[in-house]
C-alpha cells in the first residue's frame, strides 16, 4: 500500500511493521499500520465496540466517530502520529495509536522523545491477549521512531488497561491526577518485559498446538465418493482410531443428498455442516485449496492440517502458493500444519487422533515425535513400534510453513503426557529461537535431534529458511550448549529416546556390566571405554546362568554404590537337544523387572543377541502413568509475569475452554529420581555398540541438567576497562552515516582502539616499509622483535617464512628483511611490520561472528593445525557465560596443552577465559560487530598477549529473536 500525499512523502508505508502474532487463546491475528484505505473499517470497528469501551477509550460519552475522528485516525505520517491495528479476516478487532509530545521550550517542529499512547479493543475479544501484543508492537516502532516513553491516561475503573500497563514489565511511573491514572512507561526493554514476553509466547503457541492436537470435531476435505485416495484414507484412519469427537466428510463433489460416507455425515461445504468445526484436515488439490481455506476460515475451524502437495517443493511458483496459504489461513485466525504433510496423531485416550496417512494409530506412550519428512516419519513409527514404544503424540510437518518444531517444543514443555520431544529436522527456521526453547525445555525433559540436510550447504526443497554459513560440527556444539541431545541417525534417535522415557538418568558414568556371555561383556566394556563411560570389569554369570541369578545380580550391581547403570548382556539358554529353550526371554524379562523396580533407581539396558520374546516382553508396560523422572516443575512467574494456569483437565480433552494451558508438573528440574510412566520398560538392543551409545548420551545429558540447575553468569565489569557508550559512538564514526550494507573491516589500529575500550590491549605493531623503517621501530619498541608481513596470502603462516621471532639486534632485523623480501616479494606487496616479542606461551585462536541462521558464536582453538586443519574449535553461543568460557578451553582435544602437558607449565587459562568474556561482551553489546579474529593470543604462565586482531562492521544484521512476538514467514 503506498502512502497518500496527506502522508509524510518522507516515510512510505511501513510494510516491516506487518506481523502476524498467535494470541492468549492459540489463535492468529494480524497486526498492521492503519492507512487511509482503512476508513470503513474504523467506523464498523467502532461500532462493534460497547459503549462502555468508549467511554474509557474518549473519558466521556462517544457514541459515534465523526468525519473528522476517522480522517484523524486513519492519516498518519508514521513518525509523529502512527496507528496500528490487529485483523482477524481483514476487519478490525483493536486499534492502538500514538502521538508525539512536544516538550516544554521546544519549537513545534522538534520532535520530543515521548509520546501519547491510547488503546482499543473490540469487547468480544478482550481477554485474548490482544492489548498485550499490541503494546509490544507500538513499543517497538515507537523506539524505532526515537521514541522512548510513553505517557497514557487511564481511568480508575478501567482494570483491564491498567493491567495491560502494570503486567508489560517495562519501568513506569504511576500517579493520580484529575480523576484519572496518569502512567509513564520507559520503553527501554527489560529482562523483566523480555520474561513476561517469551511467557506470554510460550502459553499462546502451546496453546495454538493443543487446539491442534485436541480438536472436539474433524472435517476432513477432499473424501472422494469411491474407495481410495488421500481423503479417504484420513477418513478411515480417524474413524480406526476411536476420534472420541464428531467427524465429516466434505467434497464440492458431493450431491446435496449424499448422506454418509463410511458412516460418517457428507457435505458440500464446511458451512453446509451446520456446527463447528475446529480441524480441518485438507486433502483437495493444491489449486482447490485456496477455496477450502476461505470455507474454514469465515466458518470458524481454528486449524489446518494441510495434506496436499504442490507448494514450495516444487520450486518459485509453489513457494509462491505456499506463502499466500499460510496469509490467508492467518487471516482468518487458523495455524497450519504442512502443507506436503504427512498428518498428526493424539493417543490421548481422550481424544484418540489419527488425522494422518499412518494406517495404524501407535500405543499410547510418553514419547513425542515431531518430523519434518513423512518417510522418515513412517520409519520412527515403525521402529518404535517394534520396540514397543508408545508415543503421546506424532506430527510430521512436510514443509512446515507455519508451525515448526518451535512451536511443539513450547507445547511439549509443559505437555504432562511427554516426558521425551524427539524431532527430526532438516532445516531450523528460526535458530536462535530454536536454541532458547531447546535449552528451556531439556532442562526439564530430554530433548533429541536428528539433523538432515548437514552437509549440502543448502535447505531442503520447500524449506526457504536462511542458510547457516558455519560449519556443522559448530552446529553440534551450539546445540549441546543448549542441552539437546544430537544424534546422527533416526535408529540412534529411537535408541537414545526408548532409554530416556522407560529409565531414570544416570548420576555419574559408572558402568556396572553382567551377563552369561563373557565376549558380549567384553565387547560392552570397549565400547563403554569408546564412549568415555567408566566401565567396572564384565561379571560372567556363565552360560549356565539362570534367571534368577540374573535377578540377585542385577539387584546387587543397582545396590552398589560405585555404580550408576547396569548393564545387562544376554545370550539364549541352549536346552539338552541343542535347542533354545522356549520362552526363555519372557522369564528373565520378568527377572530383570523384578530386580529394577525394587533397587535403587538408576539406569539399566539390555544387550541381547536373538532372544526370542526378550525386547517385546521388557517393553510391555506393567503399571499406570504417574509422573516421571524427567518432567518440569510448575513454572515460577517471573517479576511481572503472569502467574501459571492451574492444572486443568488432561491436555487431549476435546473442546477444552480457550483460556486453558497444559500446566506441567512433577519434581524440581534437574531431579534424576525413577521414572512412573514406564515403570519396568528395560530398553533392549540387538548390539552392545547401541547400548552403551544411547548411555552414554544419557549421561551427558544427565550432566548438563545438573549444571543447568545452576546455571553460569554472564559478568558485569564494572571497572573501567569497558566503555559501551563510547564504543558506540565510535562505531558510529567508524561506519559513518551511510554505512555500506557489506560492512568494512578495521585497520590495526582501529581494531585496536575499539577492543581496548573492552579492555582487550593488541600489542602494537610499526609499519616497516622499508628496512631503515624497520630499524626506527624496533628502537621505539625495544629489542627484541618480530619482523611479520601483514599480507592477506602470508598473515599468520610462520611455516612459509613470513614471520621472524626473536630478532635482538639491528643487524638480525635487517638480516631477516632481505631474506624476507628476496624470499616472499617486494615490500609493498608484503607489507611488513615490527612489532615487540611477547613472553613465550601457548598460541590460541578467539574468535567471535555472526551467522545469518546461528546469531552470535563465540569461538575458540590453539593457533596453527590444531584449528585449521583437525578443526579441533569450540563454539558457544553468545552472551557466554563465565562457565561457558571455562567450557569452551577446557572441551578442546589439544586443551592439555594449555594444562601443564607433558610437564610443562600451565598456561593463564583465568585470563585467557576473561578474554573469551570481554569479546563476548563487545559482539553482544555491539551488534554491528559482525567479526572478530584475535590471532594469535599467547597465553604465558602469567597473563596474555594478543599479537593480532581483525575486526569487521556492518549494519546490525536483522534479529529474530528479538523485539515483539511475530510469526515467521518461510
Amino acid at each position: 500500500m503506498e502512502p497518500t500525499p496527506e502522508q509524510s512523502p518522507h516515510h512510505a508505508y511501513p510494510d516491516h511493521w506487518e506481523a502476524d502474532v498467535v494470541l492468549r487463546d492459540g489463535g492468529t491475528a494480524r497486526v498492521r499500520p492503519i492507512t487511509t484505505d482503512d476508513a470503513e473499517r474504523l467506523v464498523s470497528f467502532y461500532e462493534q465496540v460497547s459503549d462502555e469501551s468508549k467511554y474509557y477509550r474518549f473519558f466521556a460519552p462517544y457514541p459515534r466517530l465523526s468525519a473528522r475522528d476517522v480522517h484523524r485516525f486513519t492519516h498518519h505520517d508514521y513518525v509523529d502520529r502512527v496507528g496500528l491495528a490487529v485483523t482477524i479476516g481483514g476487519e478490525f478487532i483493536a486499534t492502538v495509536r500514538f502521538d508525539r509530545i512536544n516538550g516544554q521550550g521546544r519549537p513545534a517542529s522538534a520532535p520530543a522523545d515521548e509520546a501519547e499512547v491510547a488503546f482499543l479493543v473490540q469487547d468480544a475479544h478482550q481477554g485474548r491477549g490482544v492489548a498485550s501484543a499490541l503494546l509490544e508492537h507500538i513499543a517497538a516502532v515507537a523506539r524505532e521512531r526515537g521514541i522512548r516513553r510513553f505517557a497514557a491516561e487511564v481511568l480508575p475503573a478501567n482494570n483491564k488497561m491498567i493491567k495491560v500497563f502494570r503486567d508489560a514489565g517495562f519501568t513506569q511511573q504511576r500517579s493520580f491526577e484529575d480523576g484519572s491514572v496518569h502512567l509513564t512507561l520507559d520503553l527501554e526493554p527489560t529482562a523483566e518485559s523480555l520474561a513476561v514476553q517469551r511467557a506470554r509466547e510460550q502459553r499462546a503457541e502451546a496453546r495454538s498446538v493443543q487446539r491442534l492436537l485436541a480438536p472436539g470435531s474433524v472435517a476432513v476435505i477432499g473424501v472422494g465418493r469411491e474407495p481410495g485416495g488421500v481423503g479417504r484414507t484420513v477418513l478411515r484412519n480417524l474413524l480406526g482410531s476411536g476420534f472420541t469427537g464428531r467427524v465429516h466428510a466434505v467434497n464440492t463433489s458431493f450431491a446435496a443428498d449424499q448422506g454418509t460416507v463410511d458412516g460418517v455425515p457428507a457435505h458440500r461445504s464446511v458451512g453446509g455442516i451446520g456446527e463447528q468445526v475446529d480441524l480441518a484436515v485438507v486433502a483437495a488439490p493444491a489449486e482447490r485449496v485456496p477455496e477450502a481455506v476461505a470455507d474454514c476460515g469465515e466458518h470458524g475451524v481454528q486449524g489446518l492440517v494441510v495434506l496436499s502437495a504442490g507448494y514450495a517443493e516444487r520450486g518459485a511458483e509453489g513457494r509462491e502458493r505456499q506463502r499466500e496459504l499460510v496469509r490467508q489461513a492467518r487471516s482468518y485466525g487458523m495455524r497450519i500444519i504442512g502443507p506436503n504433510a504427512f498428518g498428526i496423531i493424539n493417543t490421548s485416550g481422550a481424544v484418540r487422533l489419527n488425522a494422518s496417512l499412518a494406517p495404524e494409530s501407535p500405543q499410547a506412550g510418553r514419547i513425542g515425535l515431531f518430523t519434518q519428512s513423512g518417510a522418515i516419519g513412517i520409519a520412527l513409527l515403525s521402529g518404535l513400534h517394534r520396540r514397543g514404544a508408545g508415543l503421546s503424540a506424532f506430527i510430521s510437518a512436510g514443509n512446515r510453513a507455519d508451525v515448526s518444531g518451535n512451536d511443539f517444543l513450547q507445547y511439549w514443555f509443559e505437555d504432562q503426557d511427554t516426558d521425551v520431544a524427539l524431532l527430526y529436522l532438516e532445516s531450523l527456521g528460526n535458530p536462535r529461537k530454536f536454541t532458547r526453547l531447546a535449552r528451556r525445555t531439556a532442562a526439564v525433559k530430554p530433548v533429541v535431534v536428528v539433523k538432515g540436510a548437514r552437509h549440502s550447504g543448502t535447505n531442503p526443497p520447500g524449506h526457504a529458511v536462511p542458510v547457516s554459513r558455519i560449519p556443522d560440527a559448530t552446529v553440534s556444539a551450539l546445540m549441546r550448549q543448549a542441552g539437546v541431545i544430537r544424534v546422527d541417525t533416526v535408529t540412534e534417535m529411537v535408541d537414545v529416546g526408548l532409554l530416556l522415557a522407560g529409565q531414570p538418568l544416570p548420576d555419574g558414568p559408572r558402568v556396572a556390566i553382567l551377563g552369561n556371555s563373557e565376549s558380549l561383556g567384553l565387547l560392552t566394556y570397549d565400547a563403554c571405554l569408546a564412549e568415555g563411560l567408566r566401565p567396572r570389569p564384565p561379571r560372567d554369570l556363565t552360560t549356565e546362568a539362570s534367571p534368577q541369578d540374573f535377578r540377585d545380580a542385577l539387584a546387587q550391581a543397582l545396590a552398589d554404590r560405585t555404580c550408576d547403570a547396569v548393564i545387562v548382556t544376554a545370550i539364549p539358554w541352549v536346552g539338552e537337544n541343542g535347542e533354545a529353550e522356549t520362552g526363555e526371554g519372557e522369564v528373565l524379562a520378568a527377572a530383570l523387572r523384578e530386580a529394577a523396580a525394587t533397587g535403587p533407581a538408576k539406569p539399566v539396558a539390555v544387550v541381547h543377541v536373538e532372544m526370542g520374546g526378550l525386547a517385546q516382553a521388557l517393553a510391555a508396560a506393567t503399571s499406570t502413568a504417574t509422573p516421571p523422572a524427567h518432567r518440569p516443575a510448575a513454572p515460577v512467574a517471573a517479576p511481572g509475569q503472569e502467574p501459571p494456569p492451574s492444572a486443568p483437565p488432561p491436555s487431549g480433552a476435546p473442546g477444552a475452554g480457550a483460556d486453558r494451558a497444559v500446566a506441567p508438573a512433577g519434581p524440581v528440574p534437574g531431579s534424576t529420581g525413577r521414572p512412573g510412566p514406564s515403570a519396568g520398560r528395560i530398553p533392549a538392543y540387538p548390539a552392545a555398540e547401541r547400548a552403551v551409545r544411547a548411555l552414554a548420551e544419557a549421561v551427558k545429558y544427565a550432566q548438563w541438567r545438573r549444571q543447568a540447575a545452576a546455571p553460569g553468569k554472564v559478568p558485569e565489569f564494572l571497572d573501567d576497562t569497558i566503555d559501551e557508550h563510547g564504543t558506540a559512538g565510535l562505531i558510529g564514526t567508524l561506519l559513518g552515516p551511510d554505512p555500506d550494507p557489506r560492512g568494512r573491516p578495521l585497520t590495526h589500529d582501529e581494531a585496536g582502539e575499539l577492543l581496548s575500550r573492552y579492555g582487550v590491549t593488541v600489542r602494537p605493531a610499526l609499519p616497516a616499509p622499508d628496512p631503515d623503517a624497520a630499524v626506527r621501530a624496533a628502537a621505539e619498541l625495544g629489542y627484541p622483535v618480530a619482523l611479520k608481513t601483514t599480507a592477506p596470502h602470508l598473515r599468520h603462516r610462520a611455516d612459509l617464512g613470513g614471520v621472524r621471532l626473536d630478532l635482538a639486534n639491528e643487524s638480525a632485523l635487517r638480516r631477516s628483511y632481505d631474506e624476507l623480501t628476496d624470499l616472499l616479494g617486494t615490500p609493498a606487496e608484503l607489507r611488513p611490520v615490527v612489532q615487540a616479542m611477547a613472553p613465550r606461551g601457548v598460541d590460541t585462536v578467539v574468535r567471535a561472528s555472526i551467522d545469518a541462521a546461528a546469531g552470535a558464536v563465540l569461538s575458540f582453538g590453539l593457533a596453527g593445525a590444531p584449528s585449521e586443519l583437525l578443526g579441533d574449535t569450540a563454539h558457544r553461543l553468545v552472551p557466554a557465560t563465565d562457565r561457558d568460557a571455562a567450557e569452551l578451553i577446557r572441551s578442546i582435544k589439544a586443551a592439555p596443552v594449555l594444562f601443564g602437558w607433558r610437564g610443562s607449565a600451565p598456561a593463564d587459562t583465568a585470563a585467557l577465559e576473561e578474554l573469551l568474556l570481554r569479546v563476548s561482551r563487545l559482539v553482544d553489546d555491539h551488534p554491528e560487530v559482525v567479526s572478530v579474529a584475535l590471532e594469535p593470543v599467547v597465553v604465558a604462565t602469567q597473563g596474555l598477549t594478543v599479537l593480532g586482531a581483525s575486526v569487521r562492521l556492518a549494519p546490525p544484521p536483522a534479529r529474530s529473536d528479538l523485539g515483539p512476538r511475530r510469526l515467521p514467514v518461510y
